[in-house]
């Protein structure tokens, strides 16, 4: 038996992927969170491919400008937890299979203007709905997304009525309603 040291890049490698990156802004709400500019997130089931490949589909499914692929990672490692259960491994890596042969062998190399015209047709499945369903809470539900979108967070007893619940600024002002917008408010 041999008791030579494996090196955490080793071990992680043969365990499952890593999923990583740079976050492409120096500046900005992400930045300030993030300890560094680089990022890695070891997965468990998934292969580094299968992984790069969810992170592409996520982000086709929910396209935001500037949104870092540190964010979409949640959505990649919230799959990957799952995927220690057989059938939703089996559901991964057929589904990601399904799409690489309807590109012609490597979904990830066609251009990134046709790739949805690959996903698209893939909606109705079990393995798209899958990734959708969860990349709705993973995606939208961390602190990365928060900072991104502008997001506050909860603030409790109603607060958020006068802590900037109202400062969207891409969206017109609707008509006041009669009582006014908050409880204490008169129109007049």
């Amino acid at each position: 038996m041999s008791t030579t040291p494996i090196s955490r890049r080793v071990f992680l490698k043969g365990s499952g992927g890593v999923l990583a990156g740079t976050l492409a802004f120096a500046s900005g709400p992400i930045a300030l969170l993030a300890p560094t500019r680089s990022w890695a997130m070891p997965l468990d089931s998934l292969s580094s491919r299968q992984g790069e490949t969810l992170l592409a589909i996520t982000r086709q499914m929910f396209p935001h400008p500037g949104l870092e692929d540190a964010v979409y990672a949640h959505v990649v490692k919230s799959l990957d937890r799952k995927a220690d259960d057989a059938a939703m491994h089996e559901l991964l890596h057929d589904g990601i299979a399904e799409l690489d042969k309807a590109a012609g062998g490597d979904w990830l190399a066609v251009e990134e203007d046709e790739k949805l015209d690959f996903l698209a047709p893939m909606a109705p499945s079990a393995f798209f709905q899958t990734i959708r369903a969860d990349a709705v809470v993973s995606l939208y539900d961390n602190p990365l997304a928060y900072a991104h979108f502008g997001y506050q967070g909860a603030e409790g007893d109603g607060g958020y009525l006068t802590k900037g619940f109202d400062d969207l600024t891409w969206l017109p002002d609707p008509a006041q309603p009669e009582g006014g917008y908050l409880p204490n408010e008169s129109v007049g």
